[in-house]
């Protein structure tokens, strides 16, 4: 049958859609990419805070519209999202045919040939997917970057998330299981791989081992970008930062999702640290990896965040210029320890902050970015602008895919995959403009 997949969220529902859409070249299905032309519609949901219940049900809703316009005979909704309101989705949508939660992964081809057959199927699973399996993936990413899932779940306990209620307990992969899929990776001809996990650095706890010696592992293979994603502030170890330092194909970029830095706010988190101690984590970080790039994420509008907390986030940003942030509007989410806190934060004083803190952030970008002009970096090219035929998108080490900015060059005879070096010229807020440096060639 024809299949049309829409996967939504983070890039850690990616391989499980990635997963699922090998089981279906596997049984013969045929990937389309038209929703149109497809026979059964897939939606991987995301149900991680509300903005993204919002756009899954809009997808789903969307999706559901083609069984009337297009060739849709089934929609088959699965992930986080049905995982954790599997009830409400069954009795609201009934435009749904299958629903499956983020452990049926396997099951899938035989939901849609249950569903092309007329029944409506609702499965649910109390074993976790097995992750330590072979799996064909069916790469959407391209050849040159894949993501590499090493754990599942989580133990931490932060207030204000749910994953550990959608996902369960942290669960690593085995090493052997994590190697051979990254050698298979690596004899595909991938480029960049990102780590990823829901704390990566928590990988091998339950095993016995560590993600020190997984990156030490990993950093054998010839793949020229090798990125850990998704780090927790009190597990980035001085073996962890020297391995980095150390190993040339470990991209010299740490990805620190903070949440916020004043420590009455991070008590009520759940979380560790504070403005004194965070500072000194980013200044050891830099003394420790020479020209690391560093990301964060903060949360503003957090249940009895005042004014005060707000600046001295702020203040934090000023001052320690992180190259990269994400600013995220606190979402109540049932589940959650916060859900229930007293002090919840007015919307109109959430939107406040959010932009205050990103034209704070904006200003730091901007200048880290121009003091670039004029330099030599490598630039992984991606895939030809949406905008025009003529430019060629690509990213340089310190620039994560999908969450950081992007490097515009003239396209001429450039293909995407390839390594190459580029001047930057230009330099924006968050993308950066270059030129090929000629005679360069791709690593």
């Amino acid at each position: 049958m024809k299949i049309g997949v829409a996967s939504l969220g983070c890039a850690k529902n990616l391989v499980d859609t990635e997963i699922v859409l090998g089981f279906l070249a596997e049984s013969g299905h045929e990937i389309v990419s038209d929703p149109r032309d497809a026979e059964i519609i897939i939606v991987n949901t995301c149900g991680f805070i509300t903005e993204a219940k919002e756009e899954s049900i809009q997808a789903i809703l969307e999706m559901a519209e083609f069984k009337e316009s297009g060739s849709c005979r089934g929609l088959v909704v699965m992930g986080c999202l049905s995982q954790r309101y599997a009830g409400e989705l069954w009795e609201e949508i009934p435009e749904i045919d299958a629903m499956l939660g983020t452990n049926e992964l396997d099951l899938v081809p035989e939901v849609i040939q249950r569903v092309a057959g007329g029944e409506r199927v609702l499965e649910r699973r109390s074993s976790y997917f097995d992750y330590n399996k072979p799996y064909a993936r069916l790469s959407t990413t391209g050849s040159h970057l894949a993501y590499l899932k090493i754990a599942e779940g989580c133990s931490h306990r932060c207030a204000f998330c749910v994953i550990p209620h959608i996902r369960g307990e942290y669960r690593s992969r085995t090493m052997e299981s994590i190697l051979r899929e990254a050698e298979t990776l690596q004899l595909s001809g991938v480029k960049e791989l990102c780590v990823i996990a829901q704390d990566s650095t928590a990988y091998g706890k339950d095993l016995g081992t560590s993600i020190v010696e997984l990156l030490q592992r990993l950093a054998g293979l010839e793949i020229p970008w090798i990125r850990l994603l998704y780090t927790y502030p009190t597990s980035i170890s001085d073996d962890l930062l020297d391995l980095m330092a150390r190993e040339q194909n470990l991209v010299k970029y740490v990805d620190l999702p903070l949440q916020h830095v004043s420590q009455s706010v991070l008590r009520r988190m759940k979380r560790p640290g504070g403005f004194d101690s965070t500072k000194a984590l980013i200044e050891k970080i830099r003394d420790r990896i020479p020209g690391v790039v560093i990301r964060s994420s903060f949360i503003v509008g957090f249940p009895g965040e005042t004014e005060e907390d707000f600046q001295e986030l702020l203040r934090f940003l000023d001052t320690m210029r992180l190259d990269h942030v994400g600013i995220f509007r606190y979402s109540r989410e049932e589940n959650s320890a916060a859900y229930h806190y007293e002090g919840q934060v007015d919307e109109e004083i959430k939107e406040r902050r959010y932009h205050e803190a990103m034209a704070v952030q904006q200003q730091v970008s901007a200048s880290l970015n121009r003091k670039l002009v004029g330099r030599k970096m490598k630039v992984l090219l991606e895939y030809p602008s949406e905008e025009s035929d003529l430019v060629m998108v690509g990213r340089h080490s310190g620039q994560a895919p999908d969450v950081d900015g992007v490097v515009y060059l003239g396209r001429d005879a450039l293909q995407p995959g390839e390594l190459v070096t580029v001047r930057i010229t230009e330099a924006h807020a968050y993308d950066l403009v270059g030129e090929v440096v000629e005679g360069s060639e791709p690593a």
